[in-house]
């Protein structure tokens, strides 16, 4: 069994972004909301940021995507809204149903799947978008880059946020309110850029750029080229996406779904 089979056999049960703390927030379109440690640590969540309209900093990871683009943890749907209503297929996923919810009231298409579960037009996507901390999904950088690198398309593009300062570490974490409430206790990780590039670069990617912007650091990879292009996107295609969502909407998460996406 395959590193990444096994870390998502492990955590087939845990869906900890569809607490009822995150949801609320997304509800409400506030926070406070944390991610907090056992040892006290406590890492504020930009709630308002995340239900708000794309931003500078947004616009610029947008101006860059190629293709279509697939939003791994799209939250409450600002990037996958911003894309759409310029005319670009695209596609979030998100474990959290007020996400997602959110996410299609505001005239976009979301998915209720985690990154490791099956999604539609594997190995097609043109761009893959990692934002707002989604390069902790997991725990596990390395099987998350392995799986980004199946979705793309040969050659396909990955746009991770970073955190702006040189951190690699892992730990088992929660979601919790100023209330108290909390979800259980999953798996995360927080890279800085450093820490990034050593993990995709055994794993074949090529580092394309790296900016800041809005006191947020971004990177972009290139995939693999690949021996044999394959199809791109199309608004169409997206469009029977578009059908297997709807279908997914009505139904509770697979016994065998894997770690949260946010």
């Amino acid at each position: 069994m395959s590193t990444l089979h096994r870390t998502v056999s492990v955590r087939s049960a845990d869906r900890p972004w569809s607490a009822d703390p995150y949801a609320d927030a997304l509800r409400s379109g506030h926070g406070p909301l944390f991610l907090s440690r056992g040892d006290g640590w406590l890492l504020p969540l930009e709630v308002e940021r995340w239900c708000g309209p794309a931003d500078a900093a947004d616009q610029e990871v947008l101006a860059r995507c190629e293709g279509a683009v697939l939003d791994v943890g799209c939250g409450p749907g600002r990037l996958v809204a911003a894309l759409a209503a310029h005319g670009r297929p695209v596609l979030g996923i998100d474990v959290s149903e007020a996400a997602v919810a959110r996410t299609a009231r505001l005239g976009g298409h979301a998915l209720h799947r985690s990154v490791f579960e099956r999604l539609p037009r594997e190995g097609h996507w043109g761009t893959a978008l990692l934002i707002d901390g989604n390069l902790g999904i997991g725990g596990d950088p390395a099987a998350l880059l392995a799986r980004m690198g199946a979705l793309l398309a040969p050659g396909g593009l990955l746009i991770a946020e970073t955190v702006p300062v040189d951190v690699d570490e892992r730990a088992h974490v929660r979601v919790t309110d100023a209330r108290g409430s909390a979800s259980g206790p999953f798996p995360w990780a927080r890279l800085g850029t450093s820490a990034l590039l050593r993990y995709a670069e055994p794993l074949g990617w090529r580092s394309e750029g790296q900016w800041t912007a809005g006191g947020r650091c971004f990177v972009s990879l290139r995939g693999r080229a690949g021996s044999a292009s394959r199809t791109s996107s199309t608004s169409a295609e997206l469009a029977n996406s578009a059908a297997v969502i709807s279908s997914q909407r009505a139904r509770k998460p697979s016994p065998d779904s894997a770690v949260a996406d946010r």
